[in-house]
């Protein structure tokens, strides 16, 4: 009795200290009165609690697993068992845990909450959500479970959900950080972005030093293309952390954004320093080579970031776009294919019953359903296969967007036009237009038809050989533009005022551009001296047919150039430094286009040289022609 007496007297001295948060001296109480009274099922209970709160939690385990086989219908201990498991890792343990304690206590809203953490930890987000709910039922106010719900919901892209849930916690518990911060993470996720940074400026205010909401809005800034203050923000959130792997990764994709390519290189290896398995940064520091044109060592990159996640498909696709740009046409198609498993490809991938083809079974009496991937350009440029078909004896339905169908209609080798979206006719096989390189084991020096495949239409060239009117001098068409949603926008569009800085008089000059952008309009009515039929042009039929009463096109890297050389007519390209792997390298001339002529600058972000270059040829070429 005296033992006893002494091992309760000890038990009521240690949970005093415990309360008061003197946990080593609880924690020798507790043991103490286990030495005395090894079944003391509270002292067992709470001694396994501060192991848990010291970092000792496979001790708190073998201590509340005592406390509840002594007494098995304590809910508590089940809880908090789950707890500690949830802490290790051990998700299916906890849920055991957390059944047997809500089983024995229905309305207990904790464990409830708990089991859900713990079926996020197994991925088993729907479980999660519903365990959410149980708790939240027996408990409106419970921040944390609304919080840890809307994050279920988020993982689940239930996004308009999610953004409910965190808003119910915030209207519980207003300070709560976290939950401001992942409330911009939902809104970003909608496109809200302004709400978004709204959001994570408020997460900011509440928690002094909270530099995973300064990495989020990094982030929406970037994706309104604030690039500066994107890379201010990744900068605060790393002087906070310095060994935030993912700020300085991010920071790096920014600053290539900005073609600070050296800066960015340096911040992806800062990155890779922190996280050497860290797959994704190895691969944006490939991209950043890739644009240095430094193309070894760019694959270098692409192979250790494959090496570390060998079913990353970005890598691959980037690689292959490398090796494309080198002239490797035989691996660089090869690895091509990876785009249809890269997520958010430009073009969705297509499911048809019918088999893909790649070349490798007779095509003789058989029908191909070849359709179209990506841009206009693209289009244009490989559907120059179409007629190869004939050779194969086979039967071809080509399937374009609305724009190109006109254009398409002489096309050689097609027997089918359909415009995409539309019901399509039988077919045996199918294949991408963009795959069709590898399915003919196309190199650099068996391309087909390079010097031209297709042709306007005549009546459409009669048509706007009188709407131009008596010829002044060489007709130079003009185009200096490009999709302004293009990633690279920036680096292959040019200026209208900068391009006519550099056009010499004498000549007659055309735009070709459809649509101009309302920074160029000003400079483009203030040159009388360029026509413009904007509207007037309806589809590539008409663009075709202008194109065929030039002297010459001058074009930015847009579709127009790939029509231009299509047609065989004479067509200078600019390039930027790094151009699109269609072009390759170091080379002005393309293998695509016997009629092209390439003008690439020289240095990054500079058309001086190019500009120089190509007024000079222009001058040399079409400035002695009569008029």
């Amino acid at each position: 009795m005296k033992n006893a007496a002494q091992a309760q007297a000890e038990f009521e001295q240690a949970f005093a200290c415990h309360r008061q948060g003197e946990l080593a001296q609880a924690a020798t109480l507790y043991e103490k009165v286990l030495s005395v009274a090894p079944n003391h099922v509270d002292a067992l209970h709470l001694a396994g609690l501060i192991a848990a709160q010291t970092n000792n939690p496979h001790k708190a385990v073998d201590l509340i697993g005592k406390a509840i086989a002594i007494q098995p219908g304590n809910a508590a201990f089940h809880g908090n068992l789950g707890i500690v498991l949830n802490g290790l890792n051990e998700f299916e343990s906890a849920v055991a845990s957390f059944d047997k304690a809500v089983t024995i206590k229905p309305d207990f809203p904790e464990a409830w909450y708990n089991r859900g953490i713990a079926l996020q930890g197994l991925n088993m987000l729907n479980a999660a959500v519903e365990s959410f709910d149980k708790a939240i039922t027996i408990k409106s106010d419970f921040a944390e479970a609304h919080f840890d719900r809307a994050n279920a919901l988020h993982e689940l892209n239930r996004f308009d959900e999610a953004l409910s849930g965190f808003d119910n916690a915030i209207a519980i518990k207003s300070g709560f950080a976290e939950a401001h911060c992942n409330r911009g993470n939902a809104l970003l996720k909608l496109n809200r972005v302004n709400e978004a940074l709204s959001s994570y400026d408020t997460a900011i205010s509440l928690r002094s030093g909270y530099h995973i909401a300064l990495y989020n809005r990094g982030n929406a800034l970037r994706d309104i293309r604030k690039f500066d203050d994107a890379v201010e923000s990744y900068d605060q959130a790393i002087a906070i952390k310095a060994d935030f792997a993912e700020a300085w990764s991010n920071r790096g994709s920014v600053l290539k954004m900005l073609k600070k390519l050296e800066a960015a290189l340096e911040s992806f290896d800062q990155a890779i320093s922190i996280r050497p398995d860290y797959h994704e940064a190895h691969t944006n520091r490939g991209n950043t080579l890739q644009e240095l044109k430094q193309i070894d060592a760019s694959i270098a990159s692409f192979d250790k970031a494959i090496c570390l996640k060998p079913d990353y498909a970005d890598a691959y696709l980037h690689k292959s776009m490398s090796l494309l740009m080198g002239g490797n046409f035989r691996q660089g198609w090869e690895l091509y294919e990876w785009r249809w498993k890269k997520e958010k490809f430009t073009s969705p991938g297509r499911n048809f019953t019918r088999p893909l083809w790649l070349g490798d079974q007779s095509m003789a009496g058989k029908t191909i359903l070849l359709h179209s991937e990506q841009g206009f350009g693209d289009t244009i440029q490989f559907s120059r296969y179409a007629r190869l078909f004939a050779d194969l004896g086979a039967r071809v339905i080509l399937e374009v967007d609305l724009p190109l169908i006109g254009l398409f209609k002489e096309l050689p080798g097609v027997s089918e036009l359909v415009v995409k979206g539309a019901a399509l006719p039988d077919f045996d096989c199918h294949c991408p237009l963009l795959s069709l390189p590898l399915a003919f084991r196309t190199e650099p020096d068996t391309i087909p038809y390079p010097h031209h495949y297709l042709k306007s239409d005549p009546d459409k060239v009669a048509r706007w050989k009188n709407r131009l009117g008596d010829k002044a001098g060489p007709r130079i068409g003009l185009v200096w533009s490009g999709n302004a949603t293009h990633m690279n926008d920036s680096s292959r569009s040019i200026p209208l005022s900068a391009l006519i800085r550099i056009l010499p008089p004498g000549f007659s000059y055309v735009s070709l551009q459809k649509e101009v952008r309302q920074s160029d309009k000003p400079t483009l009515e203030s040159n009388v001296n360029i026509l413009h039929f904007g509207d007037e042009m309806n589809d590539f039929t008409d663009t075709a047919a202008l194109c065929d009463l030039m002297d010459l096109v001058i074009s930015v890297d847009t579709g127009v150039a790939h029509l231009n050389g299509a047609l065989g007519n004479p067509t200078w390209v600019l390039l930027p430094f790094s151009p699109d792997w269609r072009w390759m390298l170091d080379r002005d001339d393309s293998p695509w286009y016997w009629s092209v002529r390439l003008f690439r600058q020289q240095e990054q972000n500079d058309w001086g040289n190019a500009f120089e270059r190509l007024k000079s040829a222009l001058l040399t070429v079409y400035g002695k022609h009569p008029t």
